[in-house]
């Protein structure tokens, strides 16, 4: 499994890999990406009349399950 992105194996029709790359680098240390998702999750929430920031959030543990063979930290 990978987790990071194929930059050279990115589609012929965009600009080389190299610049492409630049341009998220900067943009993720810019925090660019985190301002584009609360933007549009605020805007999705106002479409559905709903107040743009959540004031609350629920996770259980079918949401979030422990990572197997690890020991949960311990806080010391």
């Amino acid at each position: 499994m990978r987790a990071s992105c194929a930059w050279r194996l990115l589609p012929h029709d965009l600009p080389p890999w190299q610049k492409v790359y630049h341009y998220w680098r900067r943009w993720q240390q810019e925090c660019v990406w985190e301002r584009m998702l609360k933007a549009l999750r605020e805007r999705e929430r106002v479409q559905l009349g709903r107040d743009p920031t959540p004031s609350a959030a629920i996770v259980d543990s079918q949401s979030v399950r422990p990572r197997r063979g690890r020991r949960p930290n311990r806080h010391r």
